[in-house]
């Protein structure tokens, strides 16, 4: 059988340079992609120093989440200065560039469908240097900036988000976009989905509370999970792994997994998925189908 799973530890992750013709500076690290079995997504690592990407387009919506560093991306000819914890989509066939004046930044993208590999028809078109306008500060209230979002720090907090924003807070107003769902000892906070104009993947940020547990099952869509805090084990079809900061791990359709925190710490990790999740059935816990059959 196929292995539906991948694991790739972060001493084994090296960026190397990247559209060479058309950056400076500009270096990747692919994750998850054709070669760990990915069938509809892939996901990399992104590092820019000083440097630039010419503008250009993909025949696939990329995603994004920033790690470290302020790079600036010229979206549609709107440019904008990102910060750790930013995020958004690049849509289908919208020209976008990257630059970066500083030091290093890094961010990790998600491309969905899964790019084209070498010998089948280019997915990827460059446009020439974006000009080099001023990029404005993110601002999640201007609706101009509908593609993009950004994570605080405090956003995952339950017990600040039982107190509500102030109308005067300089984040977006109360809607699905300040929601967080908590289950199990579990915090989801969705980044990127349909709200910010993403059709075909998601992502989002997970916190595990100590001794967090999420069961057995598996998905009719592929995750991707890049670990950010703490340490998780995880169980996918059978085999089990103590996941760290830095490390990537994939499940692919049908792989059966599960997440358990047995340190007392708390656990973050950033979790991508494709195609997006329908609007029932996304889960198909084991527990749940064992129950039933311990009933017939």
């Amino acid at each position: 059988m196929t292995q539906r799973y991948h694991l790739a530890r972060a001493h084994e992750i090296t960026p190397t340079s990247t559209y060479e013709a058309h950056s400076e500076n500009y270096a990747r690290a692919p994750l998850v992609g054709v070669e760990t079995g990915a069938v509809h997504m892939a996901l990399g690592l992104s590092t820019l120093s000083d440097g630039h990407v010419d503008l250009h387009v993909h025949s696939y919506e990329e995603s994004f989440f920033v790690l470290a560093g302020e790079p600036c991306l010229d979206l549609d000819g709107h440019a904008v200065r990102l910060r750790p914890g930013a995020c958004g989509i690049v849509p289908v066939g919208m020209r976008h560039a990257w630059r970066n004046d500083g030091g290093e930044a890094r961010w990790i993208d998600m491309a969905s469908p899964r790019p084209r590999d070498a010998t089948q028809p280019p997915d990827t078109f460059f446009l020439g240097p974006a000009a080099a306008t001023d990029a404005d500060t993110l601002d999640v209230r201007d609706p101009r900036n509908r593609h993009l979002f950004v994570l605080g720090d405090e956003d995952m907090d339950l017990d600040r988000l039982k107190q509500g924003a102030k109308v005067g807070a300089p984040t977006v107003s109360a809607s699905m976009a300040t929601a967080v769902l908590a289950y199990s000892g579990i915090a989801v906070k969705m980044l990127v989905d349909k709200r910010l104009d993403a059709q075909l993947s998601t992502m989002f940020m997970v916190d595990y509370q100590p001794g967090a547990v999420a069961h057995a099952h598996d998905h009719p869509f592929e995750e991707s999970y890049y670990m950010l805090d703490g340490v998780v084990d995880v169980v996918a079809d059978g085999d089990r792994y103590t996941l760290e900061p830095g490390d990537v791990f994939w499940t692919g359709v049908g792989c059966i997994h599960a997440f358990y925190e047995t340190r007392g710490g708390r656990v973050r990790w950033l979790e991508t998925s494709a195609p997006q999740p329908p609007d029932r059935h996304s889960y198909r816990f084991e527990r749940d189908w064992e129950h039933l059959a311990g009933r017939l």
